[in-house]
Formats: C-alpha cells, structure tokens, sequence
C-alpha cells in the first residue's frame, strides 16, 4: 500500500489520508469544498461541488491518475432536491467518461458541506 498526499488538495481533518494506492487501485477519501490551504468555499451545491471536483483532481494526479481513471465516485449530499444541480457539475466534470456512482442524503457531512465525494480509479 502506497499513501498518495499531495498539498494541491485540502490536508486530512481527521485521522486518515487523502489517498490509498494498493494493487493498481486507488482509494480516494471524500473530498469537500475545502481550497488546498484549508479554507471551505461557502456557496450553493455547484459553487462547493466544483471545488470538490477541483480537489479530486489535484489527489488523482498525484497518484498519476485524471478522472478518466475513476471507476466509482460516491456522492453525499445534504439535500437531494440539490440533485439536479450537482448532476450539471458532475457531468461537467467527468464529461464523456461515466463512472458507476451512488449518490447519498445524509444529515449531515463535515463542515455543513452541501457535498462529499469519494472516488475509486484504476491507476
């Protein structure tokens, strides 16, 4: 196992990394709307989901790897009536490429992010 950290992307709040590349897989903690400094992007769902786009991509080139690579992206969401409008920033992001994904309301995330995503790629 291969701990992936890059400082183009938000350290880790907790106990836990940004990344683990094992056996040609990596796995990618959530992400939320937080800049690489640290700071979180306030905004709607799209404005905090773009960030979390930005963040997954800064952890997946660290492994060598774009968003090409993801094979499931998992997504929290505090307010499914915000799914529309994540699925624009989604389908922006990830454009011809669609990986296997569930999407999750949850009380709540860290923060009071209006989303979360993790991510599993073949690297």
């Amino acid at each position: 196992m291969k701990t992936i950290a890059t400082k183009e992307a938000p350290a880790a709040i907790g106990p836990y990394c940004q990344a683990i590349h094992v056996d040609g897989l990596l796995f990618a903690s959530g992400q939320i709307p937080l800049t690489a400094a640290g700071e979180f992007v306030e905004g709607d769902v799209q404005v905090q989901a773009r960030q979390v786009f930005s963040n997954i991509r800064a952890v997946l080139a660290a492994a060598g790897g774009t968003l090409n690579n993801v094979v499931k992206a998992t997504v929290f969401v505090q307010d499914l009536n915000d799914f529309a409008l994540l699925n624009e920033v989604y389908a922006e992001a990830f454009g011809d490429h669609k990986p296997a994904r569930s999407t999750v309301q949850v009380a709540r995330l860290p923060l009071d992010a209006k989303v979360e995503i993790e991510v599993i790629a073949k690297i």
